[in-house]
């Protein structure tokens, strides 16, 4: 197994079976060895900086009905929001003061906030904040609305394709929702110039470890700039309410892997694993993440936008937690870094 993470280290694209042997092999040296390949490499890219991302989400109403999601359209619990304009502006003028020079705007697939809504927010952003990113993670659009974003001055955008197993992919979605055209959306967002993002959720109802290999597979050949993996939580009001949650380790072993096949890519080590973890952050940095992304939405919202059950969005997961994040990362040796991390 050391063979493999050595060449995987040395840029070497390793097949289909040398990945599944690295996914699956056991606990222990070379598991260990993995990390730290991936922590070495992530370091003579990136130091031991820790980019920080603002993160503010701006609706939680949803056209889809997602198996997985907490905010699909068929959960009658959730109490509904959307931010205005202002609402937004003010999140990004707070983030800013407290340094943040990354915005992330993220929300379900709401019909209320219309391209027109959203291209009007992005400009206002890029005009107050000129030197700041920003980051839309909207979902599923057409080209041309992209392509407006982009022209409004949004510089990223991130869409986890979730599976590229088409029939898994139908098992987490209902029968209008296409892979064919998630994949065609991020394909076009690489084509117009964002900094593209892309992952999966680790272990998911009913994927498999050759699922996995597809999605790596998939994952070096649209090369994109932004990386997310966590692990799957269930939220108590979608159909998989009962299923299991995924694996810390899996998702570590994976972060590793995809540290050592993308050394340049920003990754973040998601709220998800802070949620299943309490050094679920931690761990994922140590084993090659680079990105944390602290909560900026209002107060009122954060526990509304509940994707799955007991989300973390307070303490250092907070934009009012910088100092509790900082003095976490001080225990493993990094630093919070609050440039605006372009890929490179």
């Amino acid at each position: 197994m050391k063979e493999y993470v050595e060449r995987l280290e040395g840029g070497e694209a390793l097949s289909s079976e040398a990945l599944r042997s690295l996914l699956v092999m056991p606990d222990g040296d070379a598991s260990a060895y993995l990390q730290e390949c991936a922590r070495r490499v992530a370091q003579s890219r990136f130091s031991t900086s820790v980019y920080v991302r603002g993160l503010i989400e701006v609706s939680n109403y949803c056209r889809n009905n997602c198996y997985y999601c907490g905010i699909r359209k068929g959960n009658p619990e959730v109490m509904r929001y959307r931010l205005g304009k202002d609402d937004i502006l003010e999140c990004c003028r707070h983030g800013y003061s407290l340094g943040f020079r990354t915005f992330v705007l993220q929300g379900g697939e709401d019909p209320r906030q219309t391209d027109d809504f959203v291209v009007d927010v992005v400009s206002a952003i890029r005009a107050l904040y000129p030197d700041c990113a920003i980051t839309l993670s909207l979902g599923e659009k057409p080209r041309e609305a992209y392509e407006r974003f982009f022209r409004a001055g949004a510089n990223r955008y991130l869409l986890r394709h979730e599976t590229y197993n088409a029939a898994h992919y139908c098992q987490l979605h209902p029968a209008e929702m296409s892979r064919d055209n998630r994949l065609r959306c991020l394909h076009d967002l690489k084509d117009i110039g964002y900094q593209t993002g892309t992952g999966i959720m680790v272990g998911s109802p009913g994927q498999t470890v050759d699922d996995i290999v597809a999605d790596l597979l998939f994952i070096r050949e649209l090369a994109p700039q932004m990386i997310g993996i966590g692990p799957f939580i269930p939220h108590h009001a979608t159909p998989f309410a009962l299923e299991k949650a995924g694996s810390v380790e899996l998702t570590l072993r994976l972060l590793s892997i995809l540290r050592l096949m993308h050394p340049r890519a920003l990754i973040p080590a998601t709220t998800a694993l802070a949620t299943l973890s309490p050094e679920g952050r931690n761990r994922g940095i140590l084993a090659g993440a680079n990105v944390v992304m602290p909560n900026l939405s209002p107060l009122s919202v954060r526990q509304k936008y509940e994707l799955y059950n007991d989300k973390a969005a307070l303490g250092a997961e907070s934009a009012e937690g910088l100092q509790a994040l900082q003095k976490e990362l001080d225990r493993i040796g990094y630093r919070i870094d609050y440039g605006r991390g372009d890929y490179v």
